[in-house]
């Protein structure tokens, strides 16, 4: 029944009001649907077996390869269940998508027992790479590598160091997961000896140096009180001082490291105490120092310090220390927000220390606490 009844044209409903829609103005509508309809389909080229392993070849080319002496599978855990971890590491264990975003990519990254309450969450040290890319940098305590792998996405190359053989393979290790180990040059070696011992006619010109020192362990909120203010409130924690800081006073950290560069971001505990990062620069020398929070939602996480060309509007002070030829672009530009949660107010817009001003933002980057 109906077999033999036909179609007025080719389409109806919304098909035909398609092709009505898109039809030539100079043909009806039956007339634009029905070529539409009769015309066959272009022909695709067709490609002989030379031109399709030609075009194979070349994607296996540009995917990263796994370099499997480099696989640190087995030197340490890697837990996918809660059970599996320790009592102390759970809360951080809750957070293993923050820290990095490929975990469980096979064959999953890979941190040893202070990575997990050291490393720094992965949209912060993108955040922290975006304000300091450039050409070269050195990443002093680069741990498990979390931030090592975010400067290799901005810049052209990332000399990374650690005193421990296992954190830099675990950092290698990680780093082949997302892609950019061939851009990181790790180094078993303690930063104050290769600061000290640092040529200072080095022609491999490094731009800038990222410091995360270690702080003193979890423990650093209740640690060394600052020499330059009181403790708050009880609900606060006492401002953390920068002789708390490891291997060396951070003072001393800092100084050593401005004979290498200008351009220093340094990553500190949330409750540092300004005055103390204030007075790392001569009050004689009219530079700016601007503070970074940064937030995971609701939380502050930590500060990053950023000093000489790394400031807003200092861009001179970067250029003194950067190579002969072009650059990939300058770090600098204004403040960013790089999540849809808002950034909580600006904290001491204008934060006046020995050396100055202090000038303090707020930057929000993920959600959740």
């Amino acid at each position: 029944m109906g077999k033999n009844r036909k179609r007025a044209t080719p389409f109806s409903g919304l098909s035909a009001f398609v092709q009505q829609a898109f039809g030539s103005s100079a043909e009806s509508p039956a007339e634009s649907s029905t070529a539409a309809f009769n015309e066959p389909p272009p022909k695709r080229a067709r490609l002989d077996e030379g031109t399709v392993s030609t075009q194979r070849e070349e994607t296996e080319q540009n995917q990263p390869q796994w370099i499997k002496k480099y696989d640190a599978t087995g030197l340490v855990p890697h837990y996918e269940h809660l059970a599996d971890v320790p009592e102390h590491l759970q809360k951080y264990f809750w957070q293993r998508t923050r820290f990095f975003s490929l975990y469980s990519t096979l064959p999953g990254c890979l941190l040893d027992e202070e990575g997990w309450y050291s490393v720094t969450p992965e949209l912060i040290a993108d955040q922290i790479a975006e304000r300091c890319r450039c050409d070269t940098i050195l990443d002093a305590f680069c741990g498990v590598g979390g931030n090592a792998i975010a400067f290799a996405k901005t810049c052209q190359r990332v000399i990374a160091l650690d005193t421990s053989p296992i954190r830099l393979a675990l950092a290698r290790h990680n780093a082949q997961i997302y892609g950019v180990a061939e851009r990181i040059e790790f180094i078993l070696t303690d930063y104050v000896s290769f600061a000290t011992s640092l040529p200072q006619s080095n022609t491999r010109k490094i731009d800038v140096v990222f410091l995360s020192p270690p702080w003193g362990g979890p423990s650093y909120l209740s640690g060394t009180p600052s020499p330059t203010k009181e403790a708050g409130p009880d609900t606060d924690p006492p401002p953390f001082s920068l002789s708390a800081i490891q291997p060396i006073h951070g003072a001393d950290l800092f100084h050593l490291t401005r004979k290498i560069t200008p351009n220093v971001a340094y990553y500190l505990p949330r409750n540092s105490d300004l005055d103390e990062i204030g007075a790392l620069v001569k009050s004689d020398a009219k530079e700016y120092i601007e503070v970074e929070e940064e937030w995971m939602g609701n939380k502050l996480k930590a500060l990053t310090c950023y000093f000489g060309g790394l400031v807003d509007g200092q861009g001179e002070i970067f250029q003194k220390a950067a190579p002969t030829g072009d650059r990939l672009r300058s770090p600098l530009g204004a403040y960013l927000q790089v999540s849809s949660t808002p950034a909580p107010p600006a904290v001491g817009a204008a934060c006046c220390s020995a050396s100055g001003c202090c000038r303090a933002f707020g930057v929000s980057t993920g959600r959740g606490s």
